[in-house]
């Protein structure tokens, strides 16, 4: 799918890191304002950048679930969506990899995998990672 340019500018947000993985990031808003830590620690475990995206995704998915659910005439504002996201070894260095499970009560299971579907084509976060990474959907 082609590259679709901003008509209008809905929002826009910054965020500045500094130190990378072992670093901290704060959003201009101040909402955000964490100290990263490298993934696998167990007694002192610290938000990275894979939690931040799993927390994005996970969040923009379940919008876009909402939004394609309430057109076709279904409430799924009682659903859930968890995103998994994998860092891993590449040919050419490090990758990601996304799993989206999506969780919808009172809605049969065909019908739940086609609004999860169209959620994937809907979803911002989906565009933008669309031929880049490994995106699988799927329902619980």
């Amino acid at each position: 799918m082609p590259y679709e340019a901003l008509d209008s500018v809905v929002y826009t947000m910054d965020a500045t890191a500094e130190g990378g993985r072992d670093g901290h990031v704060k959003s201009e808003d101040g909402v955000i304002d964490v100290v990263l830590g490298k993934p696998g620690s167990k007694s002192n475990p610290k938000a990275n950048p894979e939690t931040l995206f799993a927390a994005g995704y996970a969040s923009c998915f379940s919008g876009a679930l909402n939004a394609v659910a309430s057109r076709a005439g279904h409430d799924t504002s009682e659903s859930t969506v968890t995103a998994s996201v994998s860092l891993g070894k590449t040919g050419e260095g490090f990758g990601l990899a996304v799993k989206l499970v999506a969780h919808i009560p009172g809605v049969d299971e065909a019908t739940a995998q086609q609004l999860v579907e169209q959620a994937h084509q809907f979803c911002p976060y989906s565009k933008a990672t669309r031929g880049n990474i490994d995106v699988t959907v799927s329902v619980a």
